[in-house]
């Protein structure tokens, strides 16, 4: 006699994303309003610290909270499984209670990602919250539910989905983030211009050299692309947050780039690859390939092209003409993708279709296209 059974469950998953000014005021409650703990352990990017390290610790101390502040000097290359454990580590001494002492992650992207891998492994899951203070992950580390390091050098190659308790942005921190953090960021908005929203496109172009220059400080324009970044990045990932779904418009800029950027970081003969520029030059190789298919206009090429020069990106890089490179990356995406290519490319400004037939002798002739056009 055979026996069997199925067990179902829908898990939910909601967190507020909100925008707050001043989080660092100490009559500020924002950070404590999750939890109800008098403890905190906070990471806090390193060089964030350097700028917010006072701040943060009179915040704290005024609001009778004991709070172990540490410092991460965090990067690309140390999103890795040393850092993770040293995370883990100091989750295990701090003596973290499991559900009612969220722990805080104040940083850009990697550490986000990074300390939400580690709150998902703690215990089998404890609390985190997101504090993003640069640009890109304003718009894009802060939204998602995928945690992560990089292993087997491949970026992100683990991970889970693991959604925070809650998001604050704060664009005060941007006022001490060097200008090219501001450029490189652009890449992902730029993205979603380009797949999604002729309207964020225009204000782009009509606006990114200022709000470039003011670091997004100054309202207006600034919080338009913002929100409008934002608003599509939920529209597109709220519905398969744990992409059961692997046709996803958002990994437009994310199809040559993640080995192309890994490989630039060891590479010292090439210019290495932030994760924006990365996204932006892959963002002009799709677009490429979509007008070698006759699918983009000649005029919307050169519009995205040069929507990229006037937010200051470089839209030329050695490894995207190396055709071997961009293959191999792609073999790798498309095991990502389940055995599909799935590669979103813009059919026209603000909309995009899929496509799964890409060649090695196709990719000979886009590099031609892109050297054509970036040179």
């Amino acid at each position: 006699m055979s026996a069997g059974w199925t067990v179902q469950s829908n898990l939910p998953v909601s967190f507020t994303i909100k925008t707050v000014k001043n989080i660092l005021d100490p009559n500020n409650n924002s950070l404590l309003e999750l939890g109800d703990s008098s403890r905190r352990l906070l990471f806090v990017d390193s060089e964030v610290f350097s700028h917010f390290g006072k701040k943060i610790h009179l915040y704290f101390s005024h609001n009778n909270i004991e709070a172990k502040i540490v410092p991460i000097d965090i990067s690309e290359e140390k999103k890795d499984i040393e850092t993770l454990m040293f995370i883990l580590n100091t989750i295990e001494n701090f003596g973290l209670l499991r559900r009612n002492e969220p722990i805080i992650c104040m940083g850009g992207g990697v550490l986000l990602d990074i300390v939400g891998f580690a709150s998902n492994l703690f215990r089998r899951s404890v609390p985190y919250i997101k504090v993003p203070t640069t640009l890109l992950a304003i718009v894009d580390a802060s939204i998602g539910v995928k945690t992560s390091i990089n292993h087997f050098g491949r970026r992100n190659r683990l991970g889970t989905y693991y959604a925070p308790q809650g998001v604050y942005l704060d664009k005060a921190f941007l006022e001490t983030v060097p200008p090219q953090e501001i450029h490189q960021a652009m890449g992902e908005i730029i993205k979603i211009a380009v797949i999604k929203n002729t309207k964020l496109l225009s204000l782009l172009e009509t606006h990114a050299p200022q709000v470039i220059k003011e670091k997004f400080l100054v309202d207006g324009p600034a919080d338009k692309i913002i929100s409008h970044a934002i608003h599509d990045m939920i529209q597109e990932l709220q519905p398969d947050l744990l992409e059961k779904n692997l046709e996803r418009v958002v990994d437009f800029g994310h199809s040559f780039s993640p080995l192309v950027e890994m490989n630039s970081l060891k590479d010292s003969t090439v210019p290495s690859l932030s994760h924006g520029q990365a996204v932006t030059l892959d963002i002009i190789f799709s677009s490429c390939l979509s007008y070698n298919r006759g699918l983009l206009s000649k005029e919307s090429l050169n519009r995205i092209i040069e929507l990229c020069q006037m937010c200051n990106l470089s839209v030329t890089h050695p490894y995207f003409k190396n055709v071997l490179m961009l293959w191999e990356s792609l073999l790798d995406t498309t095991k990502h993708r389940n055995g599909n290519q799935n590669l979103p490319i813009p059919n026209r400004l603000g909309s995009c279709v899929f496509i799964n037939d890409v060649t090695l002798p196709e990719m000979h002739d886009v590099v031609g296209v892109f050297e054509k056009f970036t040179e």
